[in-house]
Formats: C-alpha cells, structure tokens, sequence
C-alpha cells in the first residue's frame, strides 16, 4: 500500500462487477492506482454510488467505447445521481472472447448471453458465427460468464479471457469484436478533486431547462471565444420532458486555468446549471507503457 495521501492511492476500490469483466482488468492495469481491496458492484451506476455512499474510496467505470460510443448508464449517473468527480482516465483495448462450458461445441449454442454494449460490439461475428441464436442481457460480461458457467443449457457468453479463467469457461473464438482497434475509455472516480499537471481535460454537463433558438451556440461560444479546444460535445436526455436535454462537454485545460475558469463561470450566468465532472490528466498510451 503506498501513500494514502497520493490521488491514486486508497483503500477501496468499487468496480462493474463480478470478477473478470474488462472493467476489473483495467482497474487492475492502472498505472499508479494503489489500493488494499476491490469490491465488484452487479451496475455501474451501483460502483459509482459506492463511492458517494463511503462503501468505496474510489471507483472505476467504462464511459465510453469506439465503436458504440457513450455508456449511457455512466453519463446519466454522474448527471443526475452522484456528486463524484473524475480524477483519471485511462483507454483500453477490448478483445472479445466466445466463452462456453468445457467441451461445448459451436454448433450447440442455443444463446449467447452478454452485455448490450459487447453483443453491439461483436454484431457481425455473432451472426456469421451464430445465425438466427437469441441473446441474453446481462448487466456486465462477467455475469455472463458466470450464468453460463452454472447453467447446463448450452449457452456461450462474450467475455474476457480473464473470466474465461475464473469460470472455468473455454474460449471458442477469440477478437469476436468486429474492429480490431475496439477501444474503452474507463474513467476512476472520487471525492476529492485532483490538481493540475499542464495536460489535463475537463468534463462538465450544461443543463437547459428550457430550450430556445441558439442556445446551443451561445454555450460553444464561451469555449470558441477564449480559443478552448472541446475533446467531445454529446446531448441526454434530461429524464423528465420529452425534448429537454443537457450537453456534456469535454475540453482542454483544467478548471484552475484562467481560460477554462472564465468559461465556466460565464456559463453558469447563461445557464441554469453546470455541473464539474472534474477535470484530471489526459491519458497517454506511451506514457502508461513507460
């Protein structure tokens, strides 16, 4: 265990469970993320709110995939539900693996059980592999492979090679995953703010609860004015009234910095809420691989 004191230090850990998923094996990789225990939650929006709830110092989720884009269930928790903030990010690259039970041939397989972001990510081998076999959701690949490890029904789940070990589970095909470069961004979450270090990015969400002819461009021109790059502009629902919306916004810079400062605070006098998701490090590949 390493300084407590150190923003990637801590206790506990909160992650989408059960063991084996991509979450736990990014959370597991982490460069400098030093921890004593890990404690798998069955959703995400139940590892977030650990953190919120002190069941967790810290917790890692996915936020974001290549191919399929935004994971839903994050963005509308840290929106609506957590007051958490984001300290790191990290991207990893995600190999999908056909998982089934010793001995199960590919012919057999009368389902596949997965998470809806996995099964989307791997449409086109399930149905050149699998044609006509229904899928199951699960609320993470682990639990997939988990249900097919206790079930005698001859099913096959998506999964990593991680959970293939832990279950038990052979792998009948691997890179099920219909690009090569599917990629993940996983975000760790905490309480605390983290400080700047000259390559960061900030994550916030606009809220507007009533919409009108350029509002839109009135938020963009806060950031086009001061010359501030956005990384991501995205819109959600905002769950009350059909046409209602609020827009996450990533950009350069860290929520200390003048440019970015300014920004934001002439936001907030246009707009009836921005919420700071918190402003952390870039992730560099290079950098993780030392």
């Amino acid at each position: 265990m390493g300084d407590l004191n150190s923003p990637l230090s801590c206790r506990r850990v909160a992650y989408l469970g059960p063991a084996g998923t991509f979450t736990e094996e990014a959370l597991l990789s982490w460069p400098g993320l030093d921890f004593e225990a890990s404690i798998p939650f069955p959703t995400v929006e139940e590892a977030i709110l650990a953190v919120q709830d002190n069941l967790a110092d810290k917790a890692v989720v996915p936020i974001e995939n290549s191919l399929e884009g935004s994971v839903n269930a994050t963005l509308d928790c840290l929106a609506f539900e957590a007051d958490v903030f984001i300290q790191a990010e990290k991207v990893c690259q995600v190999r999908h693996c056909l998982l089934a039970r010793r001995g199960r041939k590919l012919e057999e397989i009368t389902r596949v059980v997965s998470h809806p972001q996995a099964a989307a990510q791997c449409r086109r081998h399930l149905m050149q592999l699998l044609p006509g076999v229904g899928q199951e959701a699960a609320y993470s690949t682990s639990e997939a492979a988990r249900r097919v490890a206790d079930s005698e029904e001859p099913l096959a789940a998506l999964g990593s090679a991680l959970a293939a070990e832990l279950y038990d589970l052979e792998i009948i095909y691997r890179g099920m995953e219909d690009h090569p470069e599917n990629r993940t961004r996983f975000i760790l979450l905490g309480k605390e703010k983290v400080p700047p270090t000259g390559r960061d990015k900030t994550s916030l969400v606009c809220f507007i609860h009533q919409d009108r002819p350029g509002m839109l461009l009135q938020i963009l021109q806060e950031f086009a004015y001061r010359y501030i790059n956005l990384t991501k502009i995205e819109s959600r629902p905002m769950k009350k009234t059909l046409g209602e919306y609020c827009f996450f916004i990533d950009c350069e810079g860290h929520e200390e910095d003048e440019v970015v400062a300014s920004a934001i605070k002439c936001l907030r006098c246009k707009l009836p809420e921005v919420k700071l998701l918190g402003s952390y490090p870039v992730y560099r590949e290079e950098e993780a691989l030392g």
